[in-house]
């Protein structure tokens, strides 16, 4: 989580209201923020993902005024029409496609604002933009630009511009190899035969996202009065979000927001566009998750408090709002504007003793041998998209989709975990190799069967990525793993779409499949740009788990429990305790002196 810091005078200011120390950093925790300290008139706050409208002290003012009681309820922002044209080439569709763009006009800077506009672009571009990967954004001065403006793809030698803090022009090329921002970040554009660039229509070269602005046309100073920006990446309502977070944050500054016409070769869009989201809000459902009986007036009067407008059992959200995707994120932001201190703790009537579900017993039990045999574990979302697990793995499976998905990112449950480490693979490409990694995780197949119609099921997947990944290499983690587990097991031929044919195979554990392992096909490599061997073993812990039937009652279990902190943790099966009780009991038999030998 970044942290932030702020003046508290500007805060103050932008309140425009005094309140003590202790009650602005009281208030500022309770509304979902973490102040680590307040030295002086700098204050050091730690902001937490889901809010990224508060990386400025115009977002954080903005939700304080409402929290305070100062000024509540849905803020309305103005948006006029400009004449300024972004033209949108082809050539960026397979490279960076997307660009949502604004003008803010008005704007008086001077040193502590510009600050603050930097820290807000830089924290977005960690946090939200996950480190310019998902959205780079570039602010500039307006009077420097002649419109039209042209977003277009161009190769490396053609790009030639004083990237900011240099005098000296250079390439593409030279600035990821020579620039520090560039050497940061060019594994971004790594791969790829054309680079994006943002030209204005005299031809200058305004910057090349997501690495770095032009010194000459790209750099905003105290002087700077209007500024156009621009969020690039992979999915426009996703940047779309991104502009209206910095839009507005400009406008508490005192600056006139006007759109831009940004044309797509197959449509047209205008951007921004700050009208309130619309989510329907059932009051019932709201008292029933806080043990509260609030009425809709109530209901009403806290949102506003929260910044958030409401009529007829509809909730009117602000544009720069990213994290309320469900009535759960309403119900959790009229629990903040209730008060956690108010909430009355209740004891419960069921008296139980916690313990460790036996699964999570033997899921810890993989995890040691896999760690144990240098395998790094990493974790990945349960949200990907149809061309992550199908499209992009030369396969095909009906995948659970999302009814009422928010960005084209994250549009169906994940159907096998393989695609997400080939994803984490395919993102660190600039790092060392061999990288052998690992995930245990949920995975969710539809199946009439179940209420829900998905079954819900715990996996892992292993891939190796180097040199020498290759069947031999998987088959060795298979063969340690199962012998960690004092299982038998069998491989199979199979015949997978993602993998190379004859180099892949079933295991068998019980004549029951319970994974599937081999050397990942090249072609599936080139979709991921991966330029290393990648072998792969998927399997099924939960028919596993079955399999093994582990003991769940009996004082194994809690002595494992018991003992997880300070030692291994061993879990056995029925058939394996049997085996080594007869085992005991035999050996004391032959240990027993005979009748016709003397003591």
């Amino acid at each position: 989580m970044p942290s932030v810091k702020f003046s508290k005078s500007m805060l103050l200011e932008l309140l425009g209201r005094k309140i003590s120390d202790e009650q602005l950093v009281n208030r500022i925790n309770y509304l979902g923020a973490n102040v680590e300290s307040l030295e002086g008139d700098e204050l050091s706050i730690e902001i937490f993902p889901n809010r990224p409208d508060f990386l400025s002290e115009q977002g954080l003012a903005r939700a304080l005024k409402s929290f305070l009681g100062i000024k509540t309820g849905f803020r309305t922002y103005i948006v006029k029409k400009s004449s300024v044209k972004v033209i949108v080439d082809k050539s960026v569709k397979n490279v960076r496609p997307y660009t949502a763009c604004a003008i803010v006009k008005g704007l008086k800077f001077n040193d502590e604002k510009i600050k603050s506009i930097i820290q807000i672009q830089e924290k977005l571009h960690v946090t939200y933009g996950r480190n310019r990967r998902k959205a780079a954004i570039g602010i500039y001065p307006l009077e420097y630009i002649k419109p039209p403006i042209y977003y277009k793809a161009v190769h490396p030698e053609e790009i030639r511009f004083k990237p900011l803090d240099m005098n000296k022009e250079l390439s593409g090329s030279q600035i990821l190899a020579i620039h520090p921002t560039g050497r940061e970040y060019a594994h971004l554009l790594e791969g790829l035969e054309k680079f994006p660039v943002f030209i204005d229509s005299k031809l200058n070269i305004m910057s090349m996202p997501p690495i770095i602005n032009s010194n000459t046309v790209g750099k905003v100073s105290s002087q700077t009065r209007d500024v156009f920006i621009e969020c690039s990446g992979f999915d426009f309502d996703y940047l779309h979000v991104c502009l209206n977070i910095l839009v507005t944050s400009l406008a508490e500054m005192g600056g006139e927001i006007y759109s831009v016409e940004v044309c797509y070769p197959e449509k047209k869009r205008i951007t921004p566009v700050l009208d309130a989201k619309e989510m329907k809000l059932d009051i019932n459902y709201v008292n029933k998750i806080l043990g509260l009986n609030l009425k809709e007036s109530e209901v009403k009067l806290l949102l506003e408090k929260m910044g958030i407008g409401y009529k007829k059992n509809k909730a009117l959200i602000p544009a720069y709002r990213s994290d309320i995707l469900h009535q759960i994120d309403l119900v959790e932001d009229i629990a903040i504007a209730y008060g956690y201190e108010n909430f009355k703790g209740k004891m419960s009537g069921v008296a139980t003793i916690a313990a460790e579900r036996p699964i999570e017993i033997f899921m810890n039990k993989i995890r040691e041998v896999l760690i144990g045999a240098g395998l790094l574990e990493v974790k990945n979302y349960h949200l990907t998209n149809t061309d992550n697990q199908c499209k992009l793995m030369n396969y095909s499976a009906e995948l659970v989709e999302l009814e009422n998905s928010v960005t084209q990112e994250y549009t169906v449950l994940r159907y096998w975990l393989t695609p997400s480490l080939l994803e984490t693979l395919k993102i660190n490409k600039h790092n060392d190799y061999p990288q052998n990694i690992f995930e245990i995780g949920t995975i969710f197949r539809i199946n009439n069967a179940f209420e829900t119609n998905v079954k819900e099921s715990e996996h892992l997947a292993i891939a190796l990525c180097g040199n020498d990944a290759n069947f031999t290499r998987v088959k060795q983690i298979i063969d340690l793993l199962m012998s960690s587990l004092d299982l038998k097991y069998s491989i199979i031929e199979a015949d997978h779409s993602s993998f190379i044919k004859g180099r892949v195979g079933r295991v068998l554990v019980n004549d029951e499949k319970i994974a599937i392992l081999g050397e990942i096909h090249p072609q599936v490599l080139m979709n991921w740009s991966i330029e290393m061997p990648v072998s792969v073993i998927e399997l099924n812990i939960s028919e596993l788990f079955k399999i093994l039937n582990i003991v769940d009652e009996d004082i194994i279990v809690g002595s494992a429990v018991e003992h997880h902190t300070s030692e291994r943790v061993h879990v056995k099966t029925k058939k394996s305790l049997k085996k080594k009780a007869n085992n005991r009991s035999e050996k004391n038999v032959s240990k027993k002196p005979s009748k016709n030998k003397k003591k």
